[in-house]
């Protein structure tokens, strides 16, 4: 019983914001200054409506969805051949190019900001969609993450499908992808949530309002000297809801595939 009731309570604990950001959505002149408060007095949706008004929130959106989409895509087929290469096939240094490739999750983005942009002025990418992708098309947490799934599979099913002809396309294809699939989708949410979250970057490489992503949409709602709160929880709202509906769509999964990859 006791267990239930720290379940209960911690997650009480953690729906506390969601609960507040909505409830100042939809309160007329919403401020945050008088802390969290589960009353509302005549209760409306004109946030919503004035953030509507104040941005092309569906093009914004959209701008987001598919980036984040498209990143994800990216991040599982670069990932899981890359995953692939690792566990299974033998070649010299693996060991040392693996740690090298692991390192750089030691490295902040903020570090890596001057350099990519640099490179995309170089290659004249900034302020397109492809400058928004390209730092996101491969992940190391995604590679590491997928090795060990691909590691934690008995070699014998490659030996016996090496037996009938097969070769790596074919046991990559058609017995290690299908067996990784819980990993796939831990991947899989952890790149959508990362680049539908992502603000440093939109911010320092785009500067066309038609190529802004939600973050960056919603930072333009806070003022310099006043700031309606009401409407930047709204857009909130709307940037949270689609990480919420991918999350429980895939939660079964990203549990599975956590237990089984030696995270703990």
């Amino acid at each position: 019983m006791s267990r239930w009731a720290a379940v209960v309570l911690g997650a009480a604990i953690m729906l506390v914001p969601f609960v507040w950001t909505v409830i100042t959505s939809i309160t007329p002149n919403g401020s945050l200054a008088g802390g969290p408060t589960l009353v509302v007095k005549d209760p409306t949706l004109a946030a919503y409506r004035e953030l509507l008004d104040a941005l092309p929130m569906w093009r914004i959106a959209l701008n987001s969805l598919w980036i984040a989409a498209a990143s994800t895509l990216f991040q599982l087929v670069t990932g899981s051949m890359a995953a692939y290469g690792f566990a299974r096939l033998a070649f010299r240094g693996k060991g040392l190019v693996f740690g090298l490739y692991l390192a750089t999750l030691m490295v902040p983005m903020q570090v890596l900001v001057v350099p990519l942009f640099i490179e995309m002025k170089t290659l004249n990418l900034q302020d397109t969609y492809l400058s928004l992708l390209a730092p996101s098309i491969a992940s190391a947490f995604g590679v590491f993450l997928l090795r060990q799934a691909v590691e934690s599979l008995p070699r014998d099913l490659d030996e016996a499908a090496t037996i009938d002809g097969a070769g790596h396309l074919r046991i990559f294809t058609t017995i290690v992808l299908p067996l990784i699939r819980p990993a796939l989708a831990t991947v899989a949410v952890f790149a959508f949530m990362g680049s539908w979250n992502s603000f440093l970057w939109p911010l320092v490489v785009i500067r066309s309002p038609e190529l802004m992503t939600l973050p960056l949409g919603l930072s333009t709602l806070q003022g310099q000297f006043t700031t309606d709160w009401d409407v930047v929880m709204a857009g909130s709202v709307f940037s949270i809801l689609p990480i919420a509906v991918v999350y429980l769509v895939a939660q079964r999964h990203i549990i599975a595939g956590i237990a089984h990859t030696g995270i703990k």
